[in-house]
């Protein structure tokens, strides 16, 4: 089994890239950072291909020094509005910085990830760790899932157990799928790149290898935010095993529109087509400079590593359709949800076990590099020849209409707009999110059957 820990500041390096040739070892550097590997061979010159157990142990003293961070927080003036106009309003980040320093408990979601069955491979000289939950049904279909940002795994948990067990949620035994859910490089409990090159592309190859490497002759894919990015890139490439592909946010800008987001639309727009438009305008000139930044320079973002509450404010402020930050979350974070809220009851634990993860494990900035490796150019219109199901909930950065799905998703097999749901779908709405991926993925497992 290999071991996560983190001890001391919690500065995560990634020596454990690092193979030595004795079958267990535990590296450390002089960052207070230890991490413990058994392993299998010692054949570490060549290939290694091997898939490892994996638990998660975060030390006492990181979580103290986690604390302590908070609490030593510089605060700004509070902001000239009455509204959240200007960014995170100082009352909310404050309000959360005190529940975070003084009530918050990590080793609940630390065991909640280590009651999944966790695992580490090596793809293209980077570990990738990743839950991999097998369904109790023998013709369960295999399906990988990826996170977006600020997501993470925690950001998948809630719909693990409505795919593998499907008739304990409303479906049926054959809507069953096994379920992987990777961490992407330079997230969470994966490795950091050390070099350039991991791409949305070179990430969606990786996830052909992992699934081939648990054994998948035929494999879906599903995807949210950049991990639909990832998952477009998967359908771009095509590769034989998989079969199709489920996102809830599809790459349809049209070439021409994205050139004119900077002015008025252009002509002849359905009345659908001008609502995304100015949708992404209003994006683009309001919410949009956490991707511009991280897009053009991430690595000025030092504050995300030297700063809890900086590091909170900066995913909290993504820009999720409903509002920005989301109302649910804000409600959340103030110790309330709004359970008739179209997000959903995202609850201030639910924050924090994301933020959370993203300090212990250092990623803020590398995981922000990933938008400097896509440069901008994720959500223009896919040229996808494999089946693809689509699903539109409400509260997304912009509603994708079915023309422009059709013109990207040349083999759209289903097209669905739902009544409740933001841009984390997966997070805020997990029953009608794992019964949107059932039944637009449903057409595809009679092709999977056939090919077994």
């Amino acid at each position: 089994m290999e071991a996560f820990n983190i001890e001391g500041d919690g500065v995560w390096s990634n020596a454990r890239r690092s193979r030595m040739s004795t079958p267990a070892r535990r590296f450390s550097c002089g960052l207070g950072v230890a991490f413990a590997l058994s392993l299998a061979t010692s054949a570490y010159a060549q290939v290694d291909t091997s898939i490892r157990s994996f638990h998660v142990h975060i030390s006492d003293s990181a979580l103290t020094d986690l604390r302590r961070r908070v609490q030593a927080t510089r605060w700004p003036d509070k902001e000239t509005v009455s509204d959240h106009s200007q960014g995170v309003p100082l009352t909310t980040l404050q309000e959360l910085a005190r529940y975070w320093a003084t009530d918050y408990d990590w080793r609940r979601c630390e065991a909640k990830l280590n009651a999944l069955p966790q695992f580490v491979t090596n793809i293209d000289g980077v570990d990738i760790q990743f839950i991999h939950v097998r369904s109790k049904e023998p013709n369960a279909l295999p399906i990988i899932v990826t996170h977006g940002w600020p997501g993470s795994i925690i950001e998948q948990l809630k719909i693990i157990e409505p795919l593998t067990n499907p008739t304990a949620h409303g479906g049926r035994a054959d809507d069953a799928f096994d379920v992987v859910v990777p961490s992407i490089p330079g997230y969470g409990f994966s490795a950091r790149p050390t070099v350039v090159g991991w791409n949305p592309a070179h990430v969606a190859r990786a996830w052909t290898v992992l699934m081939k490497r648990l054994g998948y002759r035929r494999f879906v894919a599903q995807g949210g935010d950049i991990g639909a990015v990832v998952t477009t890139s998967l359908a771009e490439q095509a590769p034989p095993e998989l079969l199709g592909i489920h996102t809830n946010f599809p790459a349809v800008i049209p070439a021409n529109v994205a050139k004119d987001l900077g002015g008025a639309p252009p002509a002849g727009l359905s009345a659908d087509e001008r609502r995304m438009f100015d949708q992404l305008k209003a994006f683009r000139t309001k919410n949009g400079a956490y991707a511009a930044m991280m897009t053009t320079r991430p690595q000025t973002l030092y504050g995300l590593a030297d700063s809890p509450v900086a590091l909170a404010a900066w995913i909290l402020d993504h820009g999720d359709g409903y509002d920005q930050p989301a109302a649910a979350i804000l409600s959340a974070i103030a110790g309330r949800t709004i359970d008739d809220h179209p997000a959903g009851a995202v609850t201030r634990d639910d924050v924090l076990d994301d933020i959370t993860l993203y300090w212990l494990t250092n990623t803020g900035i590398s995981a922000a590099r990933l938008y400097w490796e896509s440069m901008g150019t994720g959500l223009s219109g896919a040229n996808v020849n494999v089946p693809t199901a689509v699903t539109v909930f409400p509260g997304e950065i912009y509603l994708a209409p079915r023309s422009w799905t059709e013109q990207a998703y040349h083999k759209l097999i289903y097209y669905n707009r739902v009544d409740k749901g933001g841009h984390f779908a997966a997070w805020e709405q997990p029953e009608l999110f794992a019964a949107e991926v059932r039944v637009g993925l449903r057409p595809l497992r009679q092709t999977a059957a056939a090919q077994k």
